[in-house]
């Protein structure tokens, strides 16, 4: 994928591969199909933070805040009792359609959000950013990898992530494993 070759070269992996992951396991367990940028990104990288910011959602993390299934299951019953009197973003409006997350911003309550239409292959899912501490929804029309990579080279149209670019303005874009930033696994 050229996203992903573009972000690696941009921000080197962990020298160590992440543990593999059983994709048809953390599917069954989702109960959906994950788009193939997303399983590449994470046998690149596994979980943890690109930039201090971004944190990658992975199946079966030692890390509950990095696990995606942990974190779906939380996202869902959060919106759920959200929606009860908040518009759902437009995207959210067509019978079936769901979100997943993929990814959360450090320190803001932020997520990042697959957008499943019914039908729709993975690979064909957007991005929605959610600001997490308001109802602001931004829909972007690309895929994790290349979101991640726009975000991180200050190209994205968003409205967030200035930090990256106002404050941290990082030279040397880098990725630090959960292990390295959270702790020592609990496994």
């Amino acid at each position: 994928m050229i996203a992903l070759d573009a972000l690696v070269r941009l921000c080197n992996p962990p020298a160590e591969p992440p543990p593999a992951v059983d994709w048809a396991q953390a599917e069954r367990a989702l109960g959906a199909a994950l788009p193939t940028d997303y399983k590449q990104l994470v046998e690149a990288y596994g979980d943890g933070v690109f930039d201090d910011t971004i944190w990658l959602l992975v199946p079966g993390s030692a890390y509950d805040d990095c696990d995606l299934h942990a974190r779906t299951s939380e996202r869902d019953e959060v919106l759920a009792g959200l929606w009860e009197f908040e518009a759902k973003p437009p995207g959210l409006l067509e019978a079936g359609a769901r979100v997943l997350p993929w990814a959360w911003e450090e320190g803001t309550g932020a997520f990042l959000y697959w957008l499943a239409r019914p039908g729709q292959h993975p690979d064909e899912w957007t991005v929605l950013y959610n600001e997490g501490r308001g109802p602001l929804w931004e829909h972007h029309d690309m895929g994790c990898s290349a979101f991640l990579l726009a975000v991180l080279t200050g190209t994205a149209d968003t409205e967030y992530f200035d930090c990256l670019h106002d404050v941290l303005k990082p030279t040397e874009h880098r990725f630090a494993t959960a292990d390295r930033t959270i702790g020592a696994s609990r496994l």
